[in-house]
């Protein structure tokens, strides 16, 4: 079996960076300190990556608001809205508003990227909202109908994508729970089929995964294999392995085996025994294991501790001993 480790979502912040950034918003300390925070914490996490040994870094993604503002921020067409709950979670996140169709602003996305990844794009991850998602969650006042918003954010990731691989990008994750917690069925089905799609020709011998989480991912399989990606991520803390079904013979699975709505930690002879039989069940290739929800659910101690148990699993799974 062919294991990766790697973060899934935005890390958490520490304390410190929380009351930098809030003394900021108040005037209370300037810019440069609080860039100096955020380049203390992104080293941290990168740290703690590599300590994990992480297929892919992410330094954390501690600049993003949330999953849409590096994206309605930079690209046209989007206004930020007000404060919406996110899925049945006590986090909120600004509801992007598309007041006419998107637009791409080549190289602004990339330009908000965390310092440590635009320097080593080769070892980076790159975060973005799977189109679903994105597409179910703003508030859509362009004009286009909600299949053809899908259709545009796909074709639009896509050039992202293909512009990031030129720059020497080569991993990048898609967060898409609503393909699982509202799955789409008839013509929308087809448009994100379609939208991810365009997303596997830009991606172009990288590796694109989608992650879902939130709901149980076994009814929405059929669909997800459908999607010309590299992996389909699924949350074990929602999805029993016993009613996951056979998969593509050799494609990437990712594995959420990590559960941020509890401080709880893992066990880690119980995620091993989980890893196998998913493994065995999707007849899976590569396996990717990471934390399924996302871990901002936590603190960053609480969320540091959980990951430690993915190198521990790893070894085992590896044949090495347990660490």
């Amino acid at each position: 079996m062919e294991l990766n480790v790697a973060l899934t979502s935005p890390f958490p912040r520490s304390e410190a960076l929380v009351r930098a950034t809030r003394d900021l918003d108040r005037g209370r300390v300037p810019a440069a300190s609080v860039e100096e925070e955020f380049r203390r914490g992104e080293l941290a996490v990168v740290e703690l990556e590599r300590r994990l040994g992480c297929d892919a870094l992410t330094a954390g993604f501690l600049r993003s608001p949330d999953l849409f503002r590096p994206i309605a921020e930079r690209w046209e067409g989007f206004a930020i809205g007000s404060l919406t709950r996110w899925l049945s979670t006590n986090t909120f996140f600004r509801q992007p508003v598309l007041l006419a169709p998107p637009g791409r602003v080549p190289g602004a996305f990339a330009a908000g990227l965390p310092p440590p990844l635009r320097e080593g794009p080769g070892r980076a991850r790159i975060l973005l909202p799977g189109p679903y998602t994105f597409g179910q969650l703003l508030d859509n006042r362009s004009g286009e109908t909600d299949l053809a918003v899908v259709h545009r954010l796909g074709r639009l990731l896509g050039d992202e994508v293909a512009d990031l691989r030129r720059q020497g990008f080569g991993s990048f994750l898609f967060s898409d729970p609503l393909l699982v917690t509202r799955s789409p069925t008839g013509p929308m089905a087809e448009s994100v089929v379609e939208a991810y799609r365009s997303i596997g020709r830009a991606a172009d011998g990288g590796t694109s995964i989608v992650w879902t989480y939130a709901a149980d991912a076994a009814p929405a399989l059929p669909l997800l294999d459908r999607l010309d990606v590299s992996a389909v991520g699924i949350d074990l803390a929602d999805t029993e392995v016993d009613r996951i079904p056979p998969g593509p013979e050799g494609r990437g699975l990712g594995l959420g085996v990590l559960d941020p709505r509890t401080t709880l930690a893992e066990d880690p002879a119980e995620v091993v025994r989980v890893v196998r039989a998913a493994a065995t069940r999707r007849r899976a290739g590569p396996v990717w294991l990471g934390p399924g929800a996302p871990l901002d659910l936590l603190s960053a101690e609480s969320a540091t501790r959980k990951v430690e148990i993915l190198a521990r699993a790893r070894s085992t799974l590896a044949g090495g001993p347990a660490r």
